[in-house]
C-alpha cells in the first residue's frame, strides 16, 4: 500500500524520462539496418527492456550500457541471422509484440511471441488480420471471434503490398504494416481514420526508407535501411503528462519540464490543457527529426471541455490523467471516441471510473453510435475525500491517481506501485523529491 500524501506549492526543473515509444522503435528499426547506430537517451523500463532482450535473441549485437543510457547496435541488414525456431518474450509489452510481429513475418525462419499476464488477454486479430492479407503465416490463440497471444509466425516465399484503411487509429497496427511492407513486393498503402503517432515514419525515413504521404495515405515498399545512425531520445510526452497536470492543479506552482518531446501526434494533451485554460510556455525549442523543447507550467484555473473522437489517437495514452485534471476543472468536461481505452493493459474507463468514484468525483461512462464507443462525462469539484484507490495493475491508472491525491488536499493510498516500472521506473522517487 502506497501513502499518498499532499503537496503544496513546488517550484523546480524536472528531468522527463526517455521517450517508450521511439526508444522501441529505435531498437527495431536499427536491428534491420545495416551498420552500426549508437542510441541515446535510452529509457530503460520493463516494456523497453522486452524489445532489447527480443532482439538480442534475434543475433543481433546490441550493448546496453545502463549506466550512461546508450545502446551500441550492430546489425547487418533486414534478415536476421537465426538457423531454426526461437522463442520470445514480449513480457506485458504490447509494443514489442505488435510491431516485432511485422518484423518477423518477412523473416526465414519460424517464430513464436510470448506475453505475460495482461498482454495475453489483449487483442491481436487488429494485426494478425492485415499481415494475413499480405500472404503472412501468423497464427494465434483464438476465443469468440478475437485472437490473442502467443503469436506463431512462419516463413512464406513472398509477402505482398496491400492497401489498407485502419478501422481505428492505432500506431501499433500501423507499424506493423509498415515493417511487413520492408519485405513484400510493390507499394503498401495505409489509410488512417484520423493521425496518430507517426514516429515509425519518421524514424524510417531517417534511415532511408521511402516512406512518404500522398493523396491521404501512407505510401511504402520494400527498402534496405542504412546504418551509421546517432540517435537521441527526447523525453517522454506521456510521461510528462503527469507532471503537466500536477503544475497546473496544484496551487502557486511552477515547473519547467526539461527536453520534452513535442511530436504534433503525441501532444493532444497539451492542446487540451490550454483549451481548458491551463497556463503552459514552451521554451528553448530543439529543431531535430522528433522535435523537442522545455516546457514551463504555472497554477492555473481550469474549465471544462468537450474533447472530440478526432482528438483522442493523439492522447490516447494521457486520457487517465485528463480525467484527474477534468475532476478539478469548473463545470463539466466531456470526452468522446473512448473504445480503445477498453483494452489496454486493463479497460482504464472501468479503472479510473472506480476510483474517481471513490474520491466522490462526479463521473459517469456510456456507450453510443451504432459502434458501441465510449465517453466519460465529469463534473468537477475541488472538495473531494480521501480514498483508497487500486491500481488494476495499469501504470497509467496507478499514477494518475497519485497525482489525484498530491492535489487533492486530503490523504489517499493506492493498493501497488510496481506496475509503474513499465513505463517510468523513477515516478515516484521523482515524485517523493517533491516534498523535499
Amino acid at each position: 500500500m502506497y501513502r499518498i500524501r499532499p503537496l503544496k506549492k513546488i517550484r523546480r526543473e524536472i528531468a522527463i524520462p526517455s521517450d517508450k515509444s521511439i526508444s522501441h522503435r529505435v531498437l527495431l528499426i536499427a536491428a534491420l539496418a545495416k551498420g552500426t547506430t549508437l542510441v541515446r537517451n535510452f529509457l530503460h523500463s520493463n516494456d523497453t527492456l522486452a524489445t532489447l532482450a527480443c532482439i538480442k535473441k534475434l543475433h543481433i549485437d546490441a550493448a546496453y550500457k545502463r549506466e550512461n543510457r546508450e545502446v551500441n547496435i550492430v546489425a547487418g541488414g533486414p534478415f536476421f541471422e537465426v538457423a531454426k525456431k526461437v522463442n520470445l518474450a514480449a513480457g506485458e509489452s504490447g509494443t514489442t509484440m505488435r510491431l516485432l510481429s511485422g518484423i518477423l513475418v518477412g523473416q526465414k525462419f519460424s517464430s513464436v511471441l510470448h506475453a505475460s499476464k495482461t498482454l495475453i488477454r489483449r487483442p491481436m486479430k487488429r494485426i494478425t488480420s492485415p499481415l494475413r492479407l499480405m500472404n503472412a503465416d501468423i497464427r494465434a490463440r483464438k476465443y469468440k471471434g478475437e485472437e490473442y497471444p502467443p503469436l506463431s509466425i512462419h516463413p512464406v516465399d513472398t509477402l505482398q503490398g496491400i492497401t489498407y484503411s485502419l478501422p481505428q487509429a492505432s500506431a501499433q497496427v500501423k507499424s506493423a504494416i509498415l515493417f511487413a511492407s520492408l519485405f513484400s513486393g510493390g507499394v503498401t498503402k495505409i489509410k488512417e481514420p484520423y493521425p496518430c503517432r507517426d514516429h515509425t515514419e519518421k524514424m524510417l525515413q531517417f534511415f532511408g526508407a521511402p516512406v512518404k504521404r500522398q493523396a491521404g495515405y501512407i505510401l511504402s515498399e520494400k527498402a534496405l535501411l542504412k546504418g551509421g545512425k546517432e540517435i537521441f531520445v527526447p523525453g517522454d510526452f506521456s510521461s510528462a503528462s503527469f507532471f503537466l497536470a500536477l503544475g497546473v492543479l496544484l496551487r502557486d506552482s511552477e515547473l519547467i519540464l526539461k527536453d520534452v518531446g513535442l511530436n504534433p501526434t503525441r501532444t493532444g494533451f497539451l492542446k487540451m490543457l490550454k483549451a481548458m485554460g491551463a497556463n503552459i510556455r514552451i521554451i528553448h525549442r530543439k529543431h531535430y527529426f522528433e522535435p523537442y523543447a522545455d516546457i514551463c507550467v504555472r497554477s492555473s484555473n481550469l474549465k471544462g471541455i468537450k474533447v472530440g473522437e478526432k482528438e483522442i489517437p493523439m492522447m490516447i495514452d494521457e486520457i487517465p490523467i485528463l480525467m484527474v485534471c477534468a475532476s478539478f476543472a469548473r463545470g463539466t468536461t466531456e470526452i468522446y471516441g473512448l473504445r480503445e481505452l477498453r483494452v489496454k493493459e486493463t479497460d482504464r474507463i472501468q479503472s479510473m471510473l472506480w476510483n474517481l468514484k471513490r474520491a466522490g468525483v462526479d463521473i459517469q461512462t456510456k456507450s453510443y453510435d451504432k459502434k458501441k464507443n465510449w465517453m466519460v462525462k465529469i463534473k468537477g469539484a475541488r472538495k473531494l475525500k480521501p480514498a483508497s484507490f487500486k491500481s488494476f495493475s495499469d501504470h497509467r491508472t496507478a499514477m494518475s491517481l497519485i497525482i489525484f491525491g498530491l492535489v487533492s488536499e486530503n490523504i489517499c493510498s493506492l493498493d501497488e506501485i510496481r506496475s509503474i516500472r513499465k513505463s517510468f521506473p523513477d515516478f515516484i522517487t521523482r515524485v517523493e523529491s517533491l516534498y523535499g
